[in-house]
C-alpha cells in the first residue's frame, strides 16, 4: 500500500509550478477573500521577533513578514517549492520533511517567537511535530494554526485520510493530494500537550455562510 505521506510530498512536488503561479497570481478565491488576510491578521497581532513559516511552500508568507520579523525561517519537504521560495527571496529557507523536523527540529534553529503552520499540517502525525516546534520555541512564544475548517468535511465527521483534487483551482492539471483531516476535538488535543490554546478563530470571506478555514492561535504551556 502507498504511503500516503510519501503520496503527499510527491504532490507537492508535482504541482510546485501550478502553485506558485496560483499563489503568485491571487487566483484562489478562498485565500484572496479570506484566509490571506486572516493568517497576516494573527501574526501581526503579536510580537513577530523570530518566525519560522512550516510548510512555507513557495514563500509567499515569509516575504509579507519579512520586514516585520527580525528573522523568518521558511521549511517545506518539497525542493521544488523551496526552490522557487529561495528564488523570491525573504527568508532563509530550509528542505525537511515534517519527519525530519520532527526528530531534529533544532536543524531550523532556536528560540523562535512565532511559529506558522498555514495549511501546512496535512499530515498524520501533527502531535510529535506540535511538541517538536515546541522545543525550539521560547517560553512565551505563539503557535498559529491555520487550517481546513471541520465543518467542510464530508461525512463522516472523523480523523482519517482524504483526498484533494484541486477541483476549484482553475485547471485539470493537478496532482491530487492525499491528506488527513481532523475533527474539531483532534485539533484541540494535538495543540494542549505542549501548547495553550487561546483563542479559535473562524475567517470567512464576506458573502460566505460558512467559514473558509478554522485558526488556532496558541502559547507555549
Amino acid at each position: 500500500m502507498t504511503d500516503p505521506n510519501k503520496s503527499q510530498i510527491a504532490s507537492w512536488s508535482k504541482n510546485a509550478e501550478r502553485w506558485t503561479t496560483a499563489v503568485r497570481g491571487q487566483t484562489i478565491a478562498s485565500r484572496r477573500e479570506a484566509t490571506d488576510a486572516a493568517i497576516l491578521s494573527a501574526a501581526r497581532a503579536g510580537r513577530l521577533g523570530k518566525a519560522l513559516d512550516v510548510g512555507c511552500g513557495e514563500g509567499w508568507l515569509c516575504r509579507e513578514l519579512s520586514r516585520e520579523a527580525v528573522e523568518i525561517v521558511g521549511v517545506d519537504a518539497s525542493r521544488e517549492l523551496i526552490s522557487c521560495a529561495r528564488e523570491a527571496g525573504g527568508a532563509s529557507y530550509h528542505v525537511l520533511s515534517y519527519a525530519e523536523l520532527a526528530e531534529t527540529p533544532g536543524m531550523t534553529g532556536y528560540d523562535f517567537d512565532t511559529i506558522i503552520c498555514n495549511f501546512s499540517l496535512l499530515d498524520d502525525k501533527v502531535d510529535a511535530l506540535l511538541d517538536a516546534l515546541a522545543s525550539i520555541s521560547n517560553s512565551e512564544a505563539r503557535l498559529l494554526i491555520q487550517t481546513l475548517h471541520p465543518v467542510a468535511l464530508a461525512p463522516p465527521y472523523e480523523d482519517g485520510w482524504r483526498v484533494e483534487r484541486f477541483d476549484g483551482f482553475g485547471d485539470a492539471g493537478w496532482t491530487p493530494m492525499p491528506y488527513f483531516a481532523r475533527t474539531l476535538g483532534s485539533w484541540v488535543e494535538a495543540i494542549s500537550r505542549k501548547w495553550a490554546l487561546k483563542r479559535i478563530l473562524e475567517p470567512k470571506a464576506p458573502s460566505a455562510r460558512t467559514p473558509a478555514s478554522l485558526l488556532l492561535v496558541a502559547e507555549r504551556a
